[in-house]
């Protein structure tokens, strides 16, 4: 992010702080409850935002070198994506073309051959049918035309995106427009390498999990003695993309800025910045780190979701969390404000304590209230702009009826 635009968003947030308002969207609206439990409505988006939607499914040091790979599931369709041995990134569908069985059973790894378990059917990296056992008794294969079938993939500004269709259009230019592109480039993500990963499996639909990340009165509330402790809440610098937006909330460090000189202000020392892309990703990013939430549907269960949460750190800033870490003695001190730099203890601390053990707890009971069909609907208010955006969407994307207005007393 140009550091023009850092220092614009920052004193929008100071001026926030110091008058005691938040952002103001005009408008309230009536949001039905029946979209977090419609099985109909969940195989509508099922089918338009997941099976045919392209999807951001990693950063590149997901695959870090030549023949490494990692798979994934969660769009309906075993998935390989490799890095071949000219560092091209590439996606398949993870079934041999004998008999449909995995050639890559592990999350993630490194290998340049991939081995059918079932027959020894191999393929290289590249996709290409290399062998077929006992072919005599098999019969002839054609190799040049029984490889691993592709998926349409992109590696774009250290972002890994496919179509789940073989046959899917994929141009991230249209897909986020050259100013969210642009700014997307300007950190550099392809230098954030992977620390890990945890995923939540949880009782609440795919857009309860997303409403978690569109709002910020609830800090001082429900995150009063964790999130609360490093963010102000009741404050946001808004944008939108189209279908995708920015979302920037203070931390407590924001205050260290008041007293520095504008050229040395840095955003990510005084708030945070989440990048919501359309339809299930909320992109928490600086120079220095970058967490990629993906929030996947049960296709089966419109009332659970699965959330990945992927950890991503610079060189310098994996060194300087490892040396942080090691000063953090146990989980309550992740709460301490202004810790200078990173940590990676701090952000799995964070999303156990603040997102499964509170937002997601409060999501449950959400979908218990929707799936007892007696509440027919909740209020989306004036300082939730990013709940607006975000339902409006796909209500959008699906041909449905926009949110009504709260009218005014």
């Amino acid at each position: 992010m140009k550091h023009e635009l850092q220092v614009e968003i920052l004193k929008e947030l100071m001026q926030q702080l110091d008058e005691g308002r938040n952002i103001d969207a005009g408008v309230q609206y009536r949001m039905p409850t029946a979209p977090y439990v419609c099985r109909e409505q969940a195989d509508r988006e099922w089918q338009s935002f997941f099976s045919n939607h392209p999807q951001l499914i990693g950063l590149s040091q997901d695959l870090p070198g030549p023949g490494t790979y990692f798979t994934m599931d969660d769009l309906g369709i075993p998935m390989l994506a490799t890095r071949d041995q000219q560092g091209k990134f590439r996606v398949f569908l993870n079934a041999c073309r004998h008999r449909g069985a995995k050639v890559a059973t592990e999350a993630r790894g490194k290998k340049s051959i991939f081995l059918c378990p079932f027959h020894n059917w191999s393929y290289s990296n590249t996709g290409a049918l290399l062998a077929v056992p006992d072919e005599a008794h098999f019969g002839v294969i054609d190799k040049s035309c029984n490889g691993l079938i592709a998926l349409p993939s992109v590696e774009h500004d250290g972002l890994l995106w496919v179509h789940p269709q073989p046959d899917g259009h994929l141009d991230i230019e249209e897909l986020l427009g050259a100013e969210l592109v642009a700014e997307l480039s300007s950190y550099d993500l392809g230098r954030h390498g992977f620390m890990g990963e945890k995923t939540i499996d949880a009782d609440l639909n795919w857009k309860l999990a997303n409403d978690t990340f569109g709002e910020t009165y609830h800090f001082g509330k429900l995150h009063k003695d964790t999130f609360g402790q490093l963010f102000y809440g009741n404050n946001l610098h808004f944008k939108l993309f189209g279908r995708h937006h920015r979302f920037v909330t203070a931390s407590r460090g924001i205050d260290a800025m008041r007293s520095m000189p504008e050229a040395e202000w840095q955003i990510s020392r005084g708030a945070f910045v989440l990048y919501y892309l359309f339809p299930n990703v909320q992109l928490i990013c600086s120079s220095e780190t970058a967490t990629l939430v993906r929030i996947y549907p049960d296709p089966a269960n419109p009332g659970r979701s699965i959330t990945r949460n992927s950890f991503y750190f610079t060189p310098e800033a994996a060194a300087h969390a490892v040396a942080t870490d090691a000063e953090i003695a146990d989980a309550s001190a992740a709460y301490i404000p202004n810790r200078s730099g990173p940590s990676l203890k701090v952000i799995f601390e964070v999303f156990n304590s603040t997102i499964e053990q509170e937002d997601y707890v409060m999501g449950a009971m959400q979908q218990k209230a929707a799936a007892s069909s007696r509440l027919k609907e909740v209020i989306l208010g004036r300082n939730e702009p990013a709940l607006h955006h975000f339902h409006q969407n796909y209500r959008e994307a699906l041909n449905e009826p926009p949110l009504e207005p709260v009218q005014s007393i």
